[in-house]
């Protein structure tokens, strides 16, 4: 008799919570020992992790997979060494597990404090890039977690691949194979059921479109880690240098388009825009960025009228829209309606009105003279991220090894009691 979706996926996350038992006991010597092996395995798998892709690819390309999720599927030598170096930072991270924080003396003797701890079993979600599944895994172990992972169908043969170099890791620092196991079948159920299982799994950690996220969202019965949107904004204050904020509006739009931290909408104050905007203008039309406008917008350059929808749309693409603002008030006014709470940046020499930005705008992160294409994981010195959570609950902003652990209360006592003190 076949093993339905639903019963294989029980038995995936019974497993994966008794693995998650040994993992959270397990020592940083023996995490670490685990990743540099899974890093070696990888290493002498490059032919496989080749020929698994390239069934992927042509797969994909047989099915009219667009050229840029091509991309994003294709395991070059280059992202195969990048995977390699990625088992070997998370490995020279700090290890935050069973750290304890602020314990104080009360009146009554006792000792209060915190230790920091695993969530348990981790599930992700993730479409298209088979690099995630090492990232994925490796901040997992590293936190003390087990995990289930669910890649895209279009990259199942390069995700089995790539597990199978993580089980020899796991193998040879004598950790349990469920800590990290890849769902093998590519039946949609799958991801039903792998959200519906909160006696098994503790947390979903969706990595994708907004399509996947707000599915994933809805129908969940587990706690979700997710941002859905990146609708990022510079705001151009009236005393800021010039200068500095082309150069910072320039690099926040056009590092990548594609990433979430992208520049979608730059605002500027009145009092500087005629003085701003043009060689903006000239900086992104020679970069072939198309740019939408209002009405103040167009009066001073050539853009296109931005319409109502322009200001909460996620372009992940060459276009800008532009609004000239009033000053301060309106452009946190302007963020807090239209953005998504994923990043913001000022740029201003006024420390007054970046105190203010920086405390009013409800964004996971908030920037001064900074481009928001620096909301990332290694760039904050996490050295990686499982995904950017623009929730106020547990993490908020670029989530590392912390994001993935929690804590709980130590007490530490020496036979006081209650009603008594020592």
């Amino acid at each position: 008799m076949t093993e339905s979706v639903l019963d294989y996926m029980t038995r995936l996350g019974r497993a994966a919570r008794a693995a998650s038992r040994v993992v959270a006991s397990a020592s940083t010597a023996q995490k670490n020992r685990a990743l540099h092996a899974a890093a070696e395995a990888l290493d002498a798998a490059r032919a496989e992790l080749t020929a698994a892709n390239e069934l992927d690819l042509a797969a994909g390309r047989a099915n009219g997979l667009e050229p840029a999720l091509l991309d994003r599927l294709a395991l070059t030598p280059a992202r195969i060494d990048g995977m390699i170096e990625g088992l070997r930072q998370v490995a020279a991270l700090a290890d935050p597990v069973g750290a304890i924080r602020d314990m104080s003396y009360r009146p009554s003797g006792i000792q209060v404090g915190k230790m920091r701890v695993p969530l348990g079993v981790i599930g992700i979600i993730y479409e298209s890039r088979p690099n995630v599944t090492i990232d994925a895994a490796s901040l997992c172990l590293k936190s003390g977690n087990a995990t289930i992972l669910r890649g895209g169908s279009e990259a199942i043969h390069s995700n089995r691949a790539i597990a199978a170099c993580i089980q020899r890791g796991l193998a040879a620092a004598e950790l349990p194979a469920a800590a990290v196991q890849v769902v093998e079948t590519t039946d949609r159920a799958a991801v039903g059921a792998l959200i519906s299982m909160p006696e098994f799994v503790d947390v979903i950690v969706p990595r994708g479109g907004k399509g996947l996220i707000e599915r994933i969202s809805r129908d969940a019965r587990v706690p979700v880690i997710k941002h859905l949107d990146g609708i990022c904004h510079v705001y151009v204050d009236a005393l800021a240098e010039l200068p500095k904020a082309q150069a910072v509006a320039f690099n926040a739009k056009t590092y990548r388009y594609g990433i979430c931290g992208a520049m979608e909408t730059l605002l500027v104050d009145q009092a500087v825009a005629a003085a701003f905007l043009p060689a903006m203008e000239q900086m992104f039309t020679e970069k072939g960025v198309e740019l939408r406008g209002c009405a103040r917008t167009c009066a001073l350059i050539q853009a296109t009228p931005a319409t109502e929808e322009d200001w909460s749309t996620e372009y992940l693409a060459p276009i800008l829209s532009i609004r000239v603002v009033d000053g301060l008030e309106q452009a946190i006014e302007h963020i807090n309606r239209y953005g998504s709470h994923h990043t913001d940046a000022i740029v201003t020499e006024h420390q007054g009105r970046a105190r203010r930005f920086l405390a009013e705008v409800d964004s996971s992160s908030v920037m001064l003279n900074a481009p928001t294409c620096f909301a990332d994981g290694f760039e904050y010195g996490l050295g990686a991220e499982i995904g950017i959570s623009t929730d106020k609950l547990h993490a908020r902003g670029p989530v590392g090894l912390e994001g993935l652990t929690c804590e709980k209360y130590v007490v530490i006592g020496d036979g006081q009691l209650r009603g008594q003190n020592a």
